[in-house]
């Protein structure tokens, strides 16, 4: 059986910290924490969990604090998390029957990231990470934010997922890192240029965003699937603009990078939808029913498009339009999936009134 050490940065993570490490303490042999400059209980919480505590200055680099972090493990696979990621008891279990089971010749274990949640509780932000690495491979990370792996070797990927729960943001720090590197002279990839937009976004710089975001969709060796995901960006900061014409371009523009997807036509639906043009919202809402969900995708995925969320947007239209028996169908098929959600019982509610009326009336005839 391979031994894991668990690498962490953190700094004033003293709300959050206890949880990340309660949940993973038992599938790892060793918790090293590397400190940035912590002002709060963050350290105090550590120490219940390891004597491995390091302190590294903060250089507004990313990269710099976990390659510190990577560089003080001693065990056979290094593990990498967030103070503010968790593992379930499902998604724990799965990590210690990896470790009993793992092939020691596998370079990297890919894993499912969850990023952000429904009102159901299931995900609707999926990325993969690199998140188990072979130590004596001295993988390096990359960029000074928004920092990344480079990895090569014999990679496996498993459904293994691991929950985040962001609890603080910091996008001016990560804009002054960025903004910092361009006075410098650095060139940006289209990568780290795709990561600055969507800082600009978070700061309230719509126009300077699409720009960035242009220049990526421009680059001929970019990714297609940070392409796919510029395009969705695009229309975020068009909508916020105001400028709806431009936004559904956007959107359209994401079918010259990848086949329809479901939560790029749920997107076009909902656009439809809050113009208040529903017949065309129904359209895209009942094809994102017919798509495929793809497999393997490097970059994040609204998974609620392909379950709850098509048939709960379409309870809305079908109402609006005043079909209201196609409305209670789709409720039906989206409480399927949440059978306790309060919204969709009350939907239920109102629409078996009318159903039960309607049968009656026309048996009467």
């Amino acid at each position: 059986m391979i031994t894991i050490s668990l690498c962490m940065i953190v700094r004033n993570e003293e709300q959050m910290l206890g949880r990340c490490l309660s949940t993973v303490a038992d599938a790892v042999d060793e918790i090293i924490v590397v400190d940035t400059g912590s002002t709060d209980g963050t350290l105090a919480v550590a120490t219940q969990y390891t004597d491995h505590i390091f302190h590294f200055e903060w250089i507004d680099d990313f990269s710099a604090a976990r390659n510190e972090s990577f560089r003080h493990a001693t065990k056979d696979y290094i593990l990498w998390l967030d103070a503010d990621d968790w593992l379930d008891e499902r998604e724990l279990y799965k990590l210690k029957s990896l470790k009993e089971q793992l092939d020691p010749a596998v370079d990297a274990v890919i894993m499912d990231y969850w990023l952000d949640f429904d009102p159901l509780g299931q995900p609707t932000a999926v990325v993969k990470r690199h998140r188990l690495l072979k130590r004596s491979r001295k993988f390096q990370w990359h960029d000074a934010v928004h920092e990344q792996l480079a990895v090569q070797g014999y990679v496996v990927l498993t459904d293994i997922a691991i929950c985040h729960g962001r609890e603080q943001t910091n996008g001016e720090r990560n804009l002054r890192i960025y903004e910092a590197m361009l006075a410098k002279g650095v060139q940006l990839s289209s990568r780290q240029r795709m990561q600055y937009a969507m800082e600009l976004t978070a700061n309230g710089r719509h126009e300077q965003a699409i720009a960035n975001l242009e220049t990526v969709l421009a680059d001929p060796t970019g990714y297609y699937e940070m392409k796919l995901e510029c395009c969705g960006r695009m229309a975020h900061c068009y909508h916020e603009l105001g400028l709806k014409e431009q936004e559904l371009r956007a959107l359209i523009a994401a079918f010259k990078y990848d086949i329809p997807r479901a939560d790029y036509v749920c997107r076009i639906g909902y656009f439809y939808q809050e113009n208040n043009n529903y017949e065309k919202a129904v359209y895209w809402y009942q094809l994102a029913l017919k798509l495929e969900k793809p497999e393997g995708r490097l970059y994040g995925m609204n998974h609620s498009a392909w379950t709850w969320l098509p048939h709960l947007q379409l309870v809305y239209c079908y109402g609006k339009l005043g079909q209201l028996a196609l409305a209670y169908e789709h409720n039906e098929i989206a409480l399927t999936y949440s059978p306790n959600d309060s919204n969709l019982l009350h939907n239920k509610k109102l629409l078996e009134k009318y159903v039960s009326n309607n049968e009656r009336d026309e048996t009467l005839k």
